[in-house]
């Protein structure tokens, strides 16, 4: 057995060729009508999209009744997933950012995710945990056909990760008096794979750090500024520490020296995902369209970008005409400045030698 659900159960399982399958099995005891017909569909939308290598395969599916006119079993037999996407993240999280890797696996994400809208499904449950590798390949293991079915029907190894809000858009998020803010839509999924995207990149999810009361407050919060930090710093869980009040886990710890710094246009997909209004967020087809995924290998960033505020570059021109005016300052007897007033001067003088920089660019 390698996952397990309220009524269902998931085992490996090997053919006569000692090929390896997984098996679900879902109890049908409980189950009325209407999610039996959600199973129903997303059985024959899995027959649809056969063939398709970004969407887990169904190899065979049958409803086994049960002794004495019970229900039974509805069981099915489908592509084994080595490990999920929840899963590699986190082994992820713990090595510098690898932008070839998080090219490969975004891109295929996004091909998943585009295959069924373009059935017009919008999933609207995404996380990490939906999608698996096999064989290398990264596939969509459920389609969220019907959120009220407890367990949905390809659900293969994601059961750990059920509940969580950390990839919630804003619109899916439920008003007190249980009215949504908007439709839900493509955008919506648009926005929790920009979470996941941010997690590939910062090692956790954009509101991760909140509870979860903090979370349905701010993430649907335009006045809640979402954090892009200008380096990725990787993480390793810290152990457990013991409390009166039972286990707490303490925050991961950072592997500063293993910092790297975040290509600007990554940072501008990830807040093209990430925008409050669903009309402002990027389609897939157009994230699919950024340069940065056909050019795996990273662009040097240009100088300008890496310079702070108060940095600039100096060349021979102008390092001539500050040693001039040091000398000029020398001459006229200003050698005893104290050295604050130094550092205003040179801070004055990097300033106007950016300011001149500029204008000749201008021109």
């Amino acid at each position: 057995m390698i996952g397990k659900g309220g009524s269902s159960r998931v085992f490996r399982v090997l053919n006569h060729a000692n090929e390896l399958y997984a098996i679900k099995r879902v109890s049908l005891d409980k189950t009325d009508a209407e999610t039996m017909s959600g199973y129903m569909n997303e059985i024959a939308l899995l027959k649809r999209l056969e063939g398709n290598s970004r969407i887990i395969r169904l190899i065979d599916s049958e409803v086994k009744p049960g002794p004495g006119g019970s229900k039974g079993h509805l069981l099915l037999v489908m592509e084994c997933g080595e490990i999920d996407l929840a899963r590699l993240l986190q082994e992820q999280m713990k090595e510098p950012v690898n932008m070839v890797w998080v090219a490969y696996y975004w891109q295929q994400m996004l091909q998943a995710v585009h295959v069924i809208h373009e059935e017009k499904i919008v999933h609207s449950d995404l996380k990490p945990a939906n999608f698996v590798l096999v064989r290398g390949q990264l596939k969509l293991i459920d389609f969220g056909i019907a959120n009220a079915i407890a367990n949905d029907t390809t659900n293969i190894q994601r059961d750990h990760q059920i509940g969580t809000v950390n990839y919630m858009s804003p619109e899916a998020i439920e008003l007190p008096d249980g009215m949504r803010r908007l439709k839900v839509g493509r955008p919506s999924d648009v926005w929790s794979l920009g979470c996941i995207l941010y997690q590939m990149i910062y090692g956790q999810p954009p509101f991760q750090h909140l509870s979860v009361y903090q979370k349905m407050k701010a993430i649907p919060d335009l006045t809640h500024v979402i954090e892009f930090p200008d380096y990725a710093v990787p993480m390793v869980p810290s152990p457990r520490s013991s409390t009166g009040n039972g286990q707490v886990v303490e925050p991961p710890k950072k592997l500063d020296h293993l910092k790297q710094r975040v290509r600007k246009d990554v940072i501008k997909s990830m807040k093209s995902c990430l925008c409050r209004n669903p009309k402002e967020r990027a389609t897939i087809p157009q994230l699919l369209n950024d340069t940065w995924l056909a050019n795996h290998e990273p662009t040097p960033t240009p100088i300008k970008e890496l310079l702070k505020e108060n940095e600039t570059i100096i060349n021979p021109y102008y390092m001539r005409q500050l040693l001039e005016y040091s000398i000029k300052l020398a001459a006229e007897g200003a050698t005893n400045l104290d050295p604050e007033t130094l550092m205003k001067d040179a801070e004055r003088l990097v300033q106007e030698l950016k300011g001149i920089q500029s204008q000749a660019k201008m021109e």
